[in-house]
């Protein structure tokens, strides 16, 4: 192969970029085709590479940048199956939003900035997936953090985009910390930054502290791939533009961190205690992501915490040995979240609000968007798991490799032996995966049974429903006041249809949505491209996974029903037809009452929307006593350092008042004083 097919991947994203910063703002005409044409080649090159490369073939190539006085740093590149799969996947989403972006930020005057930030964004992600150099690695990781700080706080005239941003990069950066340190000491132990030079020092055993580096690359991995207890950034990054969302969530920033662990995970299978601190986080996201999820009042908020979700299944299956299973769901769920998030933006469009409850009161709202209807409801049922779309496949692959690791059987594909993974992370990944399956159908059901299909007459005036709750725009109370809500300025006219620009990646999302998980059914297909093993799921969790989600769309739409039963008898009449909510910070939408989420939750609904406190939780601990040692380092420096330099100043300028008081111009007092001193110095020398 051609080494230039796959230098071109990461580098022709990143001169769009460049180009489209330096023309963009003096000729904005060229600015579109700058941001889409570079990707959308790199999407075809990436693809053309992964069809040169076949399967099960290696290329490695690497040159060496500069020499350290200890372990080397080379511009590497590492192909095989993995880095071929994800970066076509990177190339598809990130093509898609692109030009879903053209129509969705058509009339945003930043918006050659934002272009070129999501092609360097595209380029960084390429970068991570080709190095065969974790320093050069590192390189993407970093700059992937840096856009999404941009990316995220684009509508930097909000407050809620500007904390989020800030939010995301401090968050993010917390876990790169000790992340950086173990990429030091992994280099240091194994004399080498290369990858293949890693891997061969892991199997060979020379790793002096594999639990150690481990631990240390996970708190990276924790914030990167927004697992707990650094997932917190994840919802709030909500306030970005909708096509960021989709481009973070489905193929760059957060898959980042599970691809990194599924590359290393020789290293990460010599540390049975690793893969056991690697499945309780999995689990515990999993399961408080899928509760806060079924909580949100906010669109994209819930699929937030889905991604935060699907991003524990991905982790999960790394826990139980199984990397295939985990690239297989991430990319299936890249596929139908980058569609749902799209998606999402083409209602957000119409119904010109977030909040689900205010779409119920929408008349009409599927068929003023048929495409966003069906395109959304066939990504929910491959995000919920249900045979044939693509979710199901890679949900149940996860379910098997975690029943395996449980059973002692773990399915390491020769990384490692079975006896490498502790049965206690299977049986953690699998109980929690169980759990969040039956969640999972329950919040996607009650997403679009709530925004879709909900009698106009489900819901009532909050005045009604809740007295003393706080009215919104002209008289109209929203929901819960302190309710977790992220808007982005909408300036769209919801009685235009959106454009084509918004409709047709959404089919082209459709597709893989629906049919890509029938790859991994035939082991000379998907199987093959990565590590040989098997994806079949199994007949046990086959039926119990596919029961548990029609349990939890059962138990939602049941409670759905219900509730809206309760609710719709002598309620005042439904809205006019027609009557869209204005925006105004906060959603302007009645209260649902008619909320499955409350049924289904209970008590725990109310700190399910408010992720359980654990925002307030580290305000407390950490946020506060920050301020707080701020402040008091203020004080010193003002108070009491200042008061000392304030005090050198005037005593200098005292001193210099007292000797100016001798200085009259007149030549007799200066004799009579020299003459006088004279006298003094005779008397002391005579005495």
């Amino acid at each position: 192969m051609n080494l230039a097919l796959p230098a071109l991947v990461p580098a022709l994203p990143a001169l769009g970029a460049a180009a489209t910063l330096a023309v963009g703002r003096r000729s904005p005409g060229l600015a579109r085709p700058l941001a889409i044409v570079p990707v959308a080649v790199s999407a075809v090159l990436a693809l053309v590479v992964a069809i040169q490369l076949g399967t099960g073939q290696v290329l490695d190539a690497a040159t060496r940048l500069t020499p350290t006085g200890g372990p080397e740093i080379s511009l590497a590149i590492h192909l095989d199956g993995y880095s071929s799969l994800i970066s076509v996947l990177v190339g598809l989403v990130a093509t898609c939003v692109q030009v879903y972006s053209t129509a969705y930020l058509k009339d945003d005057p930043r918006y050659p900035s934002y272009a070129a930030l999501v092609s360097l964004f595209t380029a960084a992600m390429f970068l991570v997936v080709y190095s065969g150099d974790l320093i050069v690695l590192l390189v993407g990781w970093e700059v992937m953090g840096i856009c999404s700080y941009f990316l995220i706080g684009h509508h930097w005239e909000t407050e809620d985009a500007r904390s989020a941003s800030l939010k995301a990069f401090l968050v993010t950066k917390l876990g790169d910390v000790p992340f950086l340190f173990g990429i030091f000491l992994l280099g240091a132990d194994a004399g080498s930054f290369r990858i293949e030079d890693v891997l061969r020092a892991a199997g060979d055993g020379r790793l002096g502290h594999p639990t150690l580096i481990a631990l240390l690359l996970l708190a990276g991995v924790a914030g990167k791939s927004a697992q707990f207890p650094l997932h917190t950034w994840l919802p709030d990054a909500m306030a970005g533009p909708t096509p960021v969302s989709a481009l973070i969530h489905a193929a760059t920033m957060v898959a980042a961190g599970i691809y990194l662990v599924a590359r290393l995970l020789p290293v990460f299978l010599l540390s049975g205690a690793a893969l056991v601190v690697l499945a309780v986080m999995a689990a515990v996201t999993m399961i408080g992501s899928a509760l806060c999820a079924l909580a949100q009042d906010d669109l994209k908020r819930v699929l937030a915490y889905s991604t935060v979700g699907q991003l524990g299944y991905m982790a999960g299956a790394l826990a139980s040995g199984d990397r295939e299973a985990s690239v297989f769901h991430l990319v299936s769920h890249g596929a139908f979240k980058a569609l749902l998030f799209l998606a999402a933006g083409v209602v957000i469009h119409a119904a010109h609000t977030n909040s689900i409850s205010a779409m119920s009161r929408i008349p009409g709202l599927r068929k003023r968007v048929p495409d966003a209807y069906w395109t959304m409801a066939i990504a929910l049922v491959a995000l919920i798991g249900l045979p044939p779309f693509s979710g199901f496949f890679s949900k149940e692959a996860v379910l098997t490799a975690a029943e395996h690791a449980a059973n002692g059987e773990a399915l390491t594909n020769g990384l490692g032996p079975a006896s490498s993974v502790p049965q206690a992370a299977g049986w953690i990944v699998l109980i929690s995966a169980g759990l969040t399956a039956l969640l999972t159908a329950a919040y996607a059901a009650r997403l679009f049974l709530v925004a879709f299909h909900s009698p106009a007459s489900a819901a009532v005036p909050a005045a009604a429903a809740a007295p003393g709750v706080s009215g919104g725009v002209s008289g109209v109370a929203d929901h819960e006041p302190d309710a977790p809500y992220s808007p982005e300025p909408d300036e769209a006219d919801p009685a235009v249809a959106e454009p084509p620009a918004m409709r047709w990646p959404l089919w082209v999302l459709a597709v893989p949505t629906m049919g890509f998980g029938i790859a991994g059914l035939r082991s000379d297909w998907l199987p093959a491209l990565l590590d040989g093993g098997s994806l079949k799921p199994s007949a046990v969790t086959a039926v119990t996974g596919t029961g548990l989600a029609v349990v939890g769309v059962l138990l939602a739409y049941g409670a759905w029903r219900s509730a809206t039963a309760r609710v719709t008898d002598g309620l005042p009449a439904p809205a006019e037809h027609g009557r869209v909510p204005e925006q105004a910070g906060a959603p302007a939408a009645e209260v649902i009452v008619a909320d499955p989420g409350r049924a289904l939750l209970g008590p725990l609904f109310g700190p399910a929307r408010h992720g359980f406190g654990v925002d307030r939780l580290y305000s407390a601990l950490f946020v506060r006593p920050v301020e707080a040692a701020a402040r008091l380092v203020r004080f010193l420096d003002r108070e009491v350092v200042e008061t000392y330099v304030r005090g050198s100043g005037a005593g200098a300028d005292l001193l210099g008042r007292v000797v100016r008081l001798a200085q009259t111009g007149n030549a007799q007092t200066y004799l009579s004083a020299l003459l006088a001193g004279v006298v003094l110095l005779a008397v002391l020398v005579a005495v």
